[in-house]
């Protein structure tokens, strides 16, 4: 089937009033909310982020983040929620409308605008649009100042904090090198005889005790051979060793005789005179001698017992030091085998120590630089935002583009109704031509006799459509007006659509690219 399509456009101009009768409507309304969408004032603002005035090579700031970081946290802070609601009821911004506290939120952040211009990363856009010139700069000055501020507090907070940990840190590694020192000093004072520093010196002292005990032992057996001989030379002689220095003439020709007597009984008999003789004179001699001692005793013998006495006090004083140095030799094997353990714990909790001492070294050192770090961002030495231009009073308003949503709206009306009325002639069925009776029923026709109205039906089909396009004409704005005044501004109500639809964010990236 061919499509005639001048048969087409006239029906299209015949059903033209059904287009009418849609667009006028949207035109209207357009109208209406071009002329009553309230202006729109945006001020604006510009802001530097300045590059340190310390090189970071010489002295860095404790602050490692990118001013684009800093900014995007300072972007979240200034429109935090409560901040939102308290910039709107410090400036009346919402005063009289019927709007929740999320309404209030959405519709601030969406006024704001906080961005990085494009090409030039080191300065900042702040604008804010409101109903009247003077409270949209304002309210952007007022966010230039939060801005200052919170950069000001974040990097002051970041560097204080940083220096009060390590100021803690600092304290704690002190405290704990304090009691690792006094646990070394408690571990060597009670291994002190163990330690290896004294190694060396116990095994010098080892070796002269172990020479000094051989000493003794030969001393010993040197007194105990004397004492035997001379306890065996008595009992045989009468006499010892060192008794004839001190006797007197008597007393030595008494030895002198006794010695004879001895060896003449090894060479006579008993019954021999000379024999007799020998002992006659001795005992003569024994007398003499007895009375001059003065009948107290044989004084040989005394002095004999005084010289045993002597010799067995030093036996007695070498055996008490051959004791004593063995209980000192076992104590220093003792000590010298537990040195290998005390050396590896002592080495251990010396290590410990280093460990520490290093960790606090390094804290040292970085307390260094963090309070370098602090003094630069106190002294604003570090990436700072300084003001370019202050927020004026616009002398016009930005928005909304009046013209733009009149031609858009009557646009859209008109492509509704055509769109309306190119539906109701492609879904009509009915017959309208002589030559959809012959494709139809397959026959020619002998004539036709077209439907024809009564002056009557004209006139009131007419009216119809007159007072539907005046209730359309009235009930479009007059719905708008009411949502306008009952329901929500139209602005947040548009700027909600645009949201939904993802119309704001093409807008924006529009925005974006041409700006």
């Amino acid at each position: 089937m061919t499509l005639d399509y001048k048969f087409l456009i006239q029906l299209f101009l015949r059903k033209l009033h059904i287009l009418v009768l849609v667009a006028m409507p949207v035109v209207a309304g357009s109208v209406w909310l071009a002329t009553s969408l309230p202006s729109r004032f945006q001020a604006e603002a510009q802001l530097l982020v300045e590059s340190p005035q310390v090189p970071a090579d010489l002295a860095a700031s404790t602050l490692r983040a990118t001013p684009g970081e800093v900014l995007g946290q300072i972007r979240q802070r200034v429109l935090a929620r409560d901040n939102m609601l308290d910039m709107s009821r410090e400036f009346s911004l919402h005063a009289g409308r019927n709007l929740s506290p999320d309404d209030i939120v959405a519709d601030m952040r969406r006024r704001i605008t906080i961005t990085t211009i494009r090409g030039n990363t080191g300065t900042m856009r702040v604008a804010f649009e409101a109903g009247r010139p003077a409270v949209a700069a304002a309210v952007a000055n007022n966010l230039v100042d939060q801005i200052l501020r919170e950069n000001v507090a974040l990097r002051t907070a970041a560097t204080t904090q940083t220096l009060a940990f390590f100021d803690e840190e600092m304290e704690r590694l002190t405290d704990e090198l304090e009691r690792q020192t006094a646990r070394i000093l408690a571990y060597r004072e009670a291994n002190r005889d163990a330690l290896p520093d004294s190694l060396n010196f116990r095994r010098t002292r080892q070796t002269a005790q172990q020479e000094r005990l051989l000493q003794i032992d030969r001393e010993l057996t040197s007194l105990r051979d004397r004492r035997d001989r001379m306890v065996t030379t008595f009992e045989r002689t009468g006499a010892f060793a060192g008794s004839e220095a001190n006797a007197t003439d008597e007393q030595r020709e008494l030895q002198a005789l006794r010695r004879e007597l001895s060896r003449a009984t090894i060479i006579f008999t008993e019954d021999n005179p000379r024999l007799r003789t020998l002992r006659a004179q001795v005992a003569a001699l024994e007398e003499i001698v007895a009375e001059q001692m003065g009948g107290d005793g044989d004084g040989t013998a005394s002095l004999f017992d005084l010289q045993v006495a002597d010799i067995d006090a030093q036996i007695d004083f070498l055996a008490s030091q051959r004791q004593l140095i063995e209980e000192e030799l076992e104590a220093l094997a003792t000590s010298i085998d537990a040195t290998a353990a005390t050396a590896s714990e002592l080495a251990t909790l010396e290590r410990d120590y280093a460990n520490l001492q290093e960790q606090y070294n390094s804290a040292v050192g970085r307390r260094a630089q963090a309070r370098i770090g602090e003094r630069i961002e106190a002294q604003a030495r570090g990436h700072r935002i300084t003001v370019l231009e202050q927020a004026v009073a616009p002398g016009s308003p930005n928005k909304p583009n009046r013209t733009g949503i009149a031609i858009a709206g009557a646009g859209g009306g008109v492509a509704l109704g055509a769109l309306i009325v190119g539906l109701l002639i492609l879904s009509n069925r009915a017959i309208l031509r002589p030559v959809e009776i012959t494709q139809g029923l397959g026959m020619a026709p002998f004539g036709t006799v077209p439907l024809f109205r009564s002056r009557r039906e004209i006139l009131v089909r007419r009216g119809l459509v007159i007072l539907a396009a005046v209730l359309l004409l009235v009930a479009v704005p007059g719905a708008l007006w009411w949502l306008d005044q009952n329901y929500l501004p139209l602005d947040i109500i548009i700027a909600r659509i645009t949201e939904v639809t993802g119309l704001g964010r093409v807008m924006d990236m529009m925005r974006d690219a041409t700006g």
